[in-house]
């Protein structure tokens, strides 16, 4: 990348500045459900120029465009105790040249300062250069709350930035009783405020929630404005605009308590390994679904496009590399659990199906359908269910029982017709041989092959992971359930699971008899494990440990005894990626 470093303004600073740290640039349109990575090739201060070179397999730039300009996000990458921030600009006019078949290179005109208008006309100060508060988003009274950072405030309102498995609760034009800005020195101001806009915010699942404060005092309304002020004055302080012999403002300077968070978020992020590509091409689908339930709630449309490009990652990680894959669903653990579930067993049915035969055409749209199964359940979510997180009553249980229907009733209202194989998974995945599923309670002979066959991998996916309070149980424990149940499960396709993942499955904790704790990473031909990854030894319960051993080194740590449930130990994937 050319950098002319004669003159600079003050966005061209701040720009210049995350790109001296690993950065990432998307381009993003408000009307579009996938963004567009793009690349700075070249940078001009003095002419307040960027020029992005983009790959773009589309039809038309043409959604990504508004009266000639376009809107992007520069997100940079964090280093040891640097917080990590993204700047983001809209409506920069942008001239496109194509260079090739599917490469352009844009243009683009940069703003001379970062200070912009709200649609009313009032001052936006961005939060830039390590510049943060937090928000609390009160979503329904006294029921559930959302913690995000600010990204922009205006008197009119402010951008937030949440966890896109936390905007799941939110809408477009939704109410919201009371949202909570806090800085970080303790202060805190609060307000109703109104929904008026979402989209996907970077590339590390988070949801840019826009906010439209409401009925305001005017004590409220004087105390707002001078946050806005010196959230502007520090901005200014910070990107060299003013030069001042004031002190920064005391708004932004952290207490104690803010302190301790940061050093806590810091943390968590220094214990998040680089990942390798599969386990990114996980969790790059576990943000798609949600990105895609955004915009069926909020756009009235399902980008399908997004749905079949995870499906085929899906299926390429399968032909590619399937014991990898197998290993990288595990660290889903930390996803929303209709995520977690509908991943991992959209994949192992593709294993499934594609070993009986790897050409046939039902596998992609069986796929699709699995993915999509569980999509009903986040659009319940209401003041009688907060959450899918909490420990629900049986009457919040019933009511999750009706997200068959409330998917396909959204799918209907989005004019959107699933093939025949993919509509038989969504409408039948929890149906039983005996009739004692759900939502029609349908019996064996009105079941196809394949939604049997999803249906046993559903309920091992479900009896090996906590959900609703229930511990987990152990593989081996699972089969001997649902092996007692032949009414409801066909025994043959139990067999045919257990030939594919073993009594021992890549991705369980194993236990063994010199006290040591290990992730199975891979099995031999005969389901017993070859290559483990050593995370624990029991005679030292606080100390965690990184080692990969193969068979041949396992006298080191015992006889296999088990396997056991990490969350009784204390273990967490994530540690050891």
């Amino acid at each position: 990348m050319l950098i002319d470093t004669t003159i600079q303004n003050t966005t061209s600073q701040i720009i210049k500045s995350l790109f001296t740290k690993e950065h990432s640039i998307t381009i993003f349109s408000k009307e579009a459900a996938q963004s567009i990575e793009a690349t700075a090739i070249k940078v001009e201060p003095d002419n307040r120029k960027i020029t992005l070179e983009i790959t773009y397999t589309g039809l038309s730039l043409s959604p990504y465009l508004n009266n000639d300009t376009i809107s992007f996000d520069i997100e940079a990458a964090r280093h040891g105790h640097d917080a990590g921030e993204i700047y983001n600009i809209e409506h920069v006019p942008a001239h496109i040249i194509q260079i090739g078949t599917h490469t352009y290179h844009l243009e683009c005109q940069l703003p001379n300062s970062i200070f912009s208008s709200d649609n009313r006309g009032a001052l936006r100060v961005p939060f830039v250069l390590g510049m943060h508060a937090r928000v609390y988003l009160e979503v329904f009274a006294h029921e559930l709350n959302i913690e995000g950072k600010v990204r922009n405030l205006s008197v009119g309102g402010c951008m937030v930035d949440v966890r896109l498995e936390d905007s799941i609760a939110l809408s477009v034009d939704q109410i919201l009783p009371r949202v909570t800005l806090e800085f970080p020195n303790g202060e805190a101001f609060n307000t109703q405020g109104r929904i008026r806009h979402m989209r996907p915010f970077g590339h590390h699942g988070h949801a840019a929630v826009g906010i439209e404060f409401l009925d305001m005092s005017p004590a409220s309304t004087e105390t707002l404005f001078h946050y806005v002020s010196e959230a502007e004055f520090e901005a200014a302080l910070r990107s060299g605009t003013q030069y001042s012999s004031r002190a920064r403002s005391k708004l932004f300077i952290a207490n104690a308590k803010e302190k301790k968070m940061q050093h806590q978020e810091e943390h968590d992020q220094l214990v998040s390994a680089q990942h390798p590509p599969l386990l990114r091409g996980v969790l790059e689908i576990a943000q798609q679904l949600q990105i895609m339930l955004m915009f069926m709630k909020n756009k009235h449309l399902l980008p399908d496009e997004i749905l079949y490009e995870c499906v085929d990652s899906i299926l390429y990680m399968v032909n590619h590399d399937r014991k990898a894959l197998q290993y990288a669903l595990t660290y889903l653990h930390d996803e929303p659990e209709w995520v977690r579930h509908a991943i991992q067993v959209a994949s192992q049915l593709a294993m499934m199906l594609i070993s009986r035969d790897p050409y046939a055409y039902k596998t992609q749209e069986a796929v699709a359908g699995a993915l999509l199964h569980t999509m009903g359940k986040p659009l319940l979510i209401s003041e009688q269910l907060p959450s899918l997180k909490i420990h629900m009553s049986p009457s919040q249980g019933e009511i999750l029982k009706q997200h068959v229907h409330a998917l396909s009733k959204k799918l209907s209202v989005l004019n959107w017709t699933p093939s025949p194989t993919c509509s038989d998974i969504i409408l039948n995945a929890n149906e039983r041989l005996d009739g004692s599923g759900y939502p029609k309670g349908i019996q064996a002979e009105e079941l196809s092959d394949v939604v049997r066959l999803m249906s046993v991998i559903k309920i091992i996916n479900k009896l090996t992971h906590e959900r609703n309070g229930q511990h987990p149980r152990q593989p081996l424990d699972a089969y001997r359930w649902v092996n007692s149940r032949p009414e409801a499960y066909e025994k043959s396709l139990l067999v045919e699971y257990i030939q594919h993942f073993g009594l021992y499955p890549i991705g369980s904790l194993a236990k063994f008899s010199n006290g040591f704790l290990a992730w199975i990473v891979d099995v031999d031909a005969k389901g017993m494990p070859c290559k483990v990854d050593v995370v624990k030894n029991l005679a030292f319960r606080d100390t965690s440990i990184d080692t990969v051993l193969f068979s041949n080194d396992f006298n080191q740590i015992g006889r296999l005894e088990g396997t056991v449930n990490p969350s009784d130990y204390n273990v967490n994937m994530k540690k050891h990626s």
